[in-house]
């Protein structure tokens, strides 16, 4: 029995369609590890501590790495937070000494303590000779009595001296701070790397399987850990594979015999493949987190997050992500690669699905890490879009294509309502007449209500017996003669993908096997390249297409144990009424999208607010407008703030001499003396203005809110997507 089969997904990635279109050659990516299985083992993300220690000598073996990975503990102190090895904050202190403080007051501390040492050095001797006897200090006539007696109280002299002075100078803290913390975290750092773990709790023995009665498929699988044959993508696609036993222990045979057999190779994605050709970010697929960069030490980040790296994950990319920022601001660069790259990890875990879209020559990541590659318009792509979503049901086809068609510009007369039940009259009859639906050449023409293609359509009801459906044909052909009928916009906006270009694409007939968004189910990879240089009008069209098809085929899944997420990398007029719709589903359907934009302006205006209030997920990079950072401080709301208020008076106090005296420091300054009084009042302002937002983050920054499917909020941060 292949284990493959017992996960459900071997069969059915859809395989290389006969197309006579022939894929492109692809280049091989060099890796920066040595070839064969230790190869796949990721490079170690370092902690806190490792980022500061000087750079080991020699580079780990992918062994190590894979333990180190393993045991390096993960703190998730709060939403959005790279748990892998992350050092909590200390507990804030309100009353804690600013450093500057401290040791200011301990250097004048110490030099007081010196100064009275000097001109109390016999003082406090004659002082204790007046009231201790004589012979004391002659030591009953013993020199080293004497000597001893007369050190004693230079010693309590200097302790007295001690004491005052160093509870004046908090010298307690600032050993404390700068002596004891520096030499513990060494010490802490070492015994905690030479302790040995606990085999019941080391995730490199595989407790869990040991637990449940398994100790050879642990040894096999530990085995492979410390030799190097295991990665991390191996671990967690293990992992999940092993819940699914537990869930369905008729699986435990399929997957005891390929442990056994293949050890870290066991339960591979149906591609083959156990890792992607190269990694530019950082990830850590045992939370399933990438990291996206660090919160400054701004004083307006919370105090948690000071200085924190911060990383998505499905919690966050589950109640979607909106990212507006210029050219240049760094939202491929910063946000879309690396969150496609995690995706594909996971999918390879067999943890979830990603449908990528972009611009032909996107940076969404080589063509070697997708099990599909769609390129509309392109000659040499190897695969095909099913232009209706694989579905079979005319209506959700009909309701797919309207909001696709319909980008929300072109005013009230353009209702998706009235686009989908026109398409609905088309589309039903001709499937019920020809057993599929029509190409994009005959859609159009029926569209247009053409006479040739309504009466080819009317014979081919009368022979299939149709006569219902005959009805609603002749319903659309009387609603075509009247003014203002939607159907020749409809048929406008077809024609945008009826071009040369595209000839050959989006077939019906089934001579090739288009890909359809209802695999859902599946873990793949997915990238659309759509052809915005020459096509931009029909590349929105398509991007309009795949985002209505993926939250069509998300929210009717049976199985969403598989994450499910689509990247837009470029969201111009692609949000529409039922697009915003179609977001708020998706965060209890177990999916998610992230959605980039330029600017605002590229959503209609009375859609803007409620794409802010469907996305759980808001991003403000550097170089946004006033106009787009309004939207976003309104959507982040205010928050209660302390103000101080300062008033300055002539200073009029004081007796004769005091007056001479800020008489003659006005002469020769010409300064006034004054009096200050200040005011502490609590007052709501915003959490970021629009002029704040515009004017005031730096480049290679943006200020993000995060939302987890759970309903934990994190306010506006501001983060170095460099960092």
């Amino acid at each position: 029995m292949d284990v493959e089969g017992t996960h459900g997904y071997r069969d059915t990635v859809p395989a290389r369609p006969p197309v006579p279109r022939q894929p492109p050659p692809v280049a091989p990516t060099p890796s920066p590890m040595p070839q064969g299985p230790s190869a796949q083992v990721p490079t170690p993300v370092p902690t806190p501590a490792q980022a500061q220690a000087p750079a080991p000598t020699s580079v780990p073996t992918p062994a190590q790495a894979l333990v180190t990975w393993l045991r390096t503990p993960r703190n998730a102190e709060a939403p959005g937070i790279y748990a892998y090895g992350h050092v909590p904050q200390p507990p804030e202190q309100p009353d804690r000494i600013p450093d500057r403080r401290l040791v200011g007051g301990a250097v004048l501390s110490l030099l007081g303590a010196m100064l009275a040492w000097s001109l109390l050095w016999d003082a406090p001797l004659h002082l204790i000779a007046m009231i201790v006897p004589q012979s004391w200090w002659l030591g009953g006539g013993n020199e080293y009595g004497a000597a001893l007696f007369s050190y004693s109280m230079y010693a309590v002299t200097a302790l007295a001296l001690i004491w005052v002075f160093g509870r004046a100078g908090h010298w307690r803290e600032v050993l404390r701070r700068y002596l004891i913390a520096p030499l513990r975290r060494p010490v802490t750092a070492m015994a905690t790397a030479a302790a040995e773990p606990d085999p019941q709790h080391d995730p490199v023995a595989w407790p869990q399987l040991r637990a449940a009665g398994q100790p050879t498929l642990a040894e096999r699988l530990a085995t492979d850990a410390r030799s190097g044959h295991m990665n991390d993508v191996d671990y967690v696609r293990l992992h999940r594979a092993w819940h699914s036993v537990q869930a369905d222990p008729l699986r435990l045979g399929a997957y005891r015999d390929a442990v056994l057999r293949q050890g870290a190779a066991a339960c591979v994605h149906p591609s083959g493949a156990r890792d992607l050709p190269a990694r530019a970010a950082q990830h850590d697929l045992f939370t399933a987190q990438v990291r996206i960069g660090a919160a400054t030490s701004s004083k307006r980040n919370p105090y948690t997050y000071c200085g924190a790296a911060i990383a998505l994950d499905p919690a966050l990319l589950g109640t979607s992500v909106v990212a507006v920022g210029p050219p240049g601001s760094g939202k491929t660069r910063h946000l879309v690669r690396p969150v496609v790259e995690s995706l594909c990890l996971q999918a390879l875990a067999g943890t979830a699905a990603v449908i990528a879209v972009g611009a032909a020559g996107a940076n969404l990541g080589p063509a070697d890490a997708f099990d599909v590659v769609i390129a509309p318009g392109d000659p040499n792509s190897a695969y095909d879009l099913d232009l209706y979503g694989g579905t079979c049901d005319p209506a959700e086809a009909a309701a797919i294509l309207a909001t696709a068609m319909l980008d929300g510009f072109e005013g009230p007369d353009a209702d998706p309502r009235r686009a989908a039940t026109a398409l609905g009259q088309l589309l039903g009859p001709y499937r019920a007449a020809h057993g599929r639906f029509p190409a994009v050449t005959e859609l159009r023409e029926l569209l247009d209500a053409r006479p040739a293609a309504l009466a080819a359509l009317h014979d081919a009801l009368d022979e299939a017996g149709e006569h219902g459906w005959a009805r609603e044909l002749a319903a659309r052909e009387r609603q075509s003669e009247r003014p203002g009928d939607i159907g020749t916009l409809l048929a406008d906006r077809i024609a945008l993908l009826d071009r040369p270009a595209f000839a050959g694409f989006f077939d019906v007939t089934g001579r090739t096997r288009p890909f359809a968004l209802r695999t859902l189910e599946h873990p793949l990879r997915v990238r659309i390249d759509l052809p915005e240089r020459g096509h931009a009008e029909a590349s929105r069209l398509l991007a309009r297409l795949v985002l209505a098809q993926f939250t069509a085929a998300a929210t009717a899944r049976t199985d969403r144990s598989l994450f499910a997420c689509i990247v837009l990398d470029d969201a111009a007029h692609t949000v529409t009424t039922e697009a915003v719709r179609g977001l708020q589903r998706l965060r209890t359907a177990g999916a998610g999208a992230l959605l980039t934009l330029r600017t605002l302006d590229e959503v209609p205006q009375a859609l803007r607010s409620a794409l802010l209030g469907a996305t759980g997920c808001r991003i403000a990079l550097s170089g946004v407008t006033t106009w787009d950072g309004k939207q976003f401080a309104e959507a982040w709301g205010t928050t209660w703030v302390e103000e101080s208020d300062v008033t300055r008076a002539p200073d009029l106090s004081g007796g004769i001499l005091r007056r001479l005296l800020r008489g003659i420091k006005r002469l020769f300054t010409g300064e006034t003396a004054t009096t200050e009084s200040v005011t502490v009042r609590k007052v709501e302002r915003e959490r970021w203005s629009a002029s704040d937002l515009a004017h005031f983050v730096p480049p290679g920054h943006g200020v993000l809110s995060l939302t987890t499917i759970d309903g934990d909020h994190v306010p506006p941060i501001l983060v170095d997507l460099r960092g």
